[in-house]
């Protein structure tokens, strides 16, 4: 299970819609515990692909990986998954997505269609990398924030 407030599921929507027609993608900031992922914040990254590809594909370089590693560590935090956006296409992993996949990490994908988030779902891949299982996704609100 992974746990999102509405605030990380809006910057995850802000970031996926600001970037359309484009992939975009982010690290998931929080903690593991034995039965949950929390997420506290994102770290937005940018898709260092070239410019005809990012519609259906994004990179993200090593070095932003580690930025984002080092920032977690910082706070005493863990990179607990990864967010990108599917660009009018559904919030299924990808047969590429999988090949880039590792264990234990969620994986929220945001599927945009005609430049609005329609779905946002998280996935986990199975140990022996055959395939994603979907995840449940909780979503709860911080005191204060309204339905």
């Amino acid at each position: 299970m992974i746990i999102l407030n509405e605030q990380i599921l809006n910057a995850i929507t802000t970031h996926a819609e600001r970037d359309y027609p484009h992939e975009c993608g982010g690290m998931l900031i929080g903690h593991f515990s034995a039965e949950k992922k929390s997420v506290t914040e994102i770290f937005p990254l940018e898709n260092a692909r070239e410019e005809e590809a990012r519609h259906d594909r994004i990179l993200i370089l090593p070095k932003d990986v580690l930025r984002a590693e080092r920032y977690a560590r910082e706070k005493k935090l863990d990179v607990v998954g990864y967010y990108h956006s599917h660009p009018d296409d559904k919030a299924i992993p990808s047969q590429y997505d999988l090949d880039h996949a590792l264990p234990v990490w969620s994986y929220v994908i945001a599927s945009v269609i005609e430049g609005k988030v329609v779905d946002i779902r998280s996935w986990e891949m199975e140990n022996d990398r055959s395939q994603f299982n979907e995840e449940q996704l909780e979503r709860w609100r911080l005191a204060g924030e309204s339905v």
